[in-house]
């Protein structure tokens, strides 16, 4: 009896931990998204007083309205935004590592044409990684029939991988701040919009991070796995919320030219394939603590395919696991050893249950108490990319993550590496 009492309490440990966890993250998730409710209303928290604008969209105003913004800017680079989002001026630098992307291009060429802001605000600048394929004269076509200005970098020899290629475009870019998304994701009209209005009312940002949808790739996990990328972005943003980042997603992302160059850019990993994104955010914060946003807008969801089989799967988070042991901040590995633990500890929980039937009720306490607090988590996180059915998936998700995660986070760390783009890569 008294060991089946210590037993459970044991098994019942890690969810409970994490589950306490989720409450904190909630917390920070909430402020996030109530403001960027703000932002999407055009709430201007950068102006010395308080301006709303239709819809947040400054090129809406009037030019006696528009000066009267500008003048009561708390700071020239607020009045720079509130101009440049107006149509006045270069504000971002749209930068895309491309490989081979001649089939995916397009679709996201035609999205950018489609941007709310107005062509003069942004410039696009793909980067070529040595394609094969036709991805050169497609971006050459584009760069002279596209309204607003498209560019070409290309990798010299000796320099390779999707780090190389956005260097080489940032050292291109001409925007104070880059945005980056990959050449097979889809954003819609409002997303640079919404990076605007986020800017002009906090203009003292270093590094934002966006919103990544997975669109189905015609697998049988499709469901689960838009369930199980939701979450990495719920926690993502709960994190940044909370002042310790851990995550966040190349495909949606910006941070300010001058930064990147402050904290040195990718060079201290560069030997990596993996961690274009996440080094960079966790360096940024390092400088800049209060510098460091979550984008909570629906406009700036960004879509990214699903992997359409099992093993193109099981390829991306490999990629994505390989670089967990390069971390130097502690939040990444003590958040991944909290996850763990605690699907470990269910996992276990029901085979024990099956020897030990007196051990059952801790063991659904344990599952009540993890599946709770992912449901909690994720629903508001589901709302903002208007997907709420995919929470129907939890439980299967969860039978399923904890070998899955296992299996993926042992084959990040073999020294064989793996195959990106048709290259042998560590």
């Amino acid at each position: 009896m008294h060991t089946d009492i210590a037993l459970g309490a044991l098994l019942l440990l890690g969810p409970l931990v994490y589950a306490l966890a989720w409450v904190w993250l909630r917390q920070g998730l909430g402020r996030e998204l109530k403001q960027g409710a703000c932002t999407h209303n055009g709430l201007l928290f950068g102006t010395k007083k308080e301006v709303c604008t239709h819809n947040g969209l400054l090129g809406d105003l009037s030019e006696k309205q528009l000066t009267s913004v500008v003048q009561s800017a708390s700071s020239h680079e607020a009045a720079a935004v509130a101009l440049a989002a107006a149509g006045q001026q270069l504000l971002f630098s749209v930068l895309v590592a491309a490989r081979n992307e001649a089939d995916h291009l397009p679709h996201l060429l035609q999205a950018l044409r489609a941007q709310q802001l107005p062509a003069a605000c942004f410039e696009v600048i793909i980067a070529d990684d040595h394609s094969t394929d036709g991805t050169t004269a497609l971006v050459a076509v584009a760069a002279a029939q596209a309204p607003g200005a498209v560019h070409l970098v290309r990798l010299p020899p000796g320099h390779h991988g999707k780090k190389a290629a956005l260097a080489a475009a940032v050292a291109q870019a001409r925007a104070p701040w880059v945005v980056c998304t990959d050449a097979d994701c889809r954003p819609g009209p409002g997303w640079l919009r919404a990076y605007a209005d986020l800017l002009a009312g906090q203009p003292g940002l270093h590094f934002i991070s966006g919103p990544v949808r997975l669109t189905p790739g015609g697998a049988w996990f499709d469901g689960v796995l838009g369930l199980e990328f939701a979450g990495l972005v719920g926690v993502g943003a709960a994190c940044i919320a909370q002042g310790r980042p851990t995550m966040c997603n190349g495909a949606n992302l910006a941070f300010r030219r001058s930064t990147f160059h402050e904290v040195g850019g990718y060079a201290d990993n560069q030997g990596l394939a993996s961690g274009d994104d996440e080094f960079l955010l966790h360096k940024m914060h390092q400088r800049y603590p209060a510098g460091v946003r979550f984008l909570a807008d629906a406009r700036a969801v960004v879509d990214t395919p699903a992997p359409a089989t099992l093993r193109q799967l099981l390829r991306q988070r490999v990629r994505w696991a390989s670089k967990w042991p390069h971390y130097r901040t502690r939040a990444p590995q003590q958040l991944a050893l909290l996850v763990l633990g605690a699907n470990v500890s269910l996992a276990l929980g029901l085979g024990l249950a099956l020897a030990r039937p007196a051990l059952g009720p801790w063991v659904a306490a344990g599952w009540a108490l993890k599946l709770g607090a992912d449901a909690w988590l994720l629903w508001p996180v589901l709302a903002l990319l208007r997907r709420p059915r995919w929470l129907g998936w939890l439980l299967p998700l969860q039978v399923l993550y904890a070998p899955y995660a296992l299996a993926v986070g042992l084959a990040g760390q073999r020294r064989a590496g793996y195959r990106w783009k048709g290259r042998q890569v560590r």
